[in-house]
């Protein structure tokens, strides 16, 4: 029962962080209407900027982070202007393209600039386990968990009680894209410590289903949803991947993610659009 139990902890820990990545997907959408797919190529990009202003240049991690994360920011300005402003008044298909274009442009860019070698990413967030009773928690993921919710809470409260954050869910229908640095912060989390590859461009596709999951509008259901997703993942990789060579764990978000497409689109917390004909 206590395996169990330390296998549920880890999942909803990691889940969580992954809600993070997940939510840049909803502020995106919910500001502009807009699935931007490359998502996880910002969140590399992101990491790459953090480990050229640390480990690169030698800055330390509380000077170096910043500027990476201004550097997310003017990368996003640049997107918004010269790509997807442009796709103002284009169909759905048209911008989904697009976005499929950019993430393939902006994984060939991070290969191009940084190289396609593995590089270790600065420890910014402690390592170790803490010990609560009989379970031990990972610190870096309860960090991240932790501020995962504070995040979420803090767009909530944003978005629905501030002028601005009204105005920007009033303009989605004029396709106004929303900027975020989420994915920069999950990169923090989730490869504090870790090594940096290419392939770190797959988190943005594997919290894509949390994002379906939990409403492409709702913040907080990204949460849950995340929560759901790391759960189950952790306990597939457990108790089922032994059967199936793997691939149960790896496979599971995707098939949640037909489920919802198929039988809620509008996910567990989103909005149901009412069109009049």
């Amino acid at each position: 029962m206590i395996d169990a139990l330390q296998v549920v902890i880890n999942g909803l820990l990691v889940g969580l962080v992954y809600g993070l990545v997940a939510v840049s997907f909803v502020v995106i959408y919910r500001s502009s209407r807009i699935v931007n797919l490359a998502q996880g190529e910002i969140l590399l990009l992101g990491a790459l900027f953090i480990w050229t202003f640390t480990l690169g240049v030698k800055l330390p991690w509380g000077i170096g982070v910043p500027i990476a994360l201004v550097c997310c920011v003017g990368m996003a300005l640049i997107l918004e202007r010269a790509l997807f402003r442009p796709l103002i008044g284009e169909s759905p298909f048209t911008v989904f393209m697009a976005s499929i274009a950019l993430l393939i442009l902006l994984r060939g860019i991070a290969q191009l600039v940084w190289g396609a070698e593995t590089r270790p990413f600065p420890q910014i967030l402690p390592s170790g386990a803490w010990g609560i009773g009989p379970f031990l928690v990972t610190k870096r993921l309860l960090i991240g968990a932790v501020l995962t919710v504070s995040l979420v809470e803090l767009l909530h409260w944003f978005f629905m009680h501030t002028r601005q954050g009204l105005r920007l869910a009033a303009v989605a229908e004029d396709h106004q894209t929303a900027l975020s640095v989420l994915s920069a912060i999950g990169s923090v989390v989730l490869l504090s410590d870790q090594i940096v590859s290419l392939n770190a461009a797959g988190i943005g596709l594997r919290a894509l289903p949390i994002a379906l999951l939990g409403g492409m509008e709702s913040v907080r259901g990204a949460l849950l949803a995340g929560a759901i997703i790391g759960v189950g993942e952790a306990l597939a990789s457990v108790y089922v991947d032994p059967f199936t060579k793997g691939v149960s764990s790896q496979i599971l978000p995707y098939v949640i993610m037909i489920g919802v497409l198929l039988f809620r689109p509008q996910g567990l917390f989103g909005w149901k659009v009412i069109e009049r004909l």
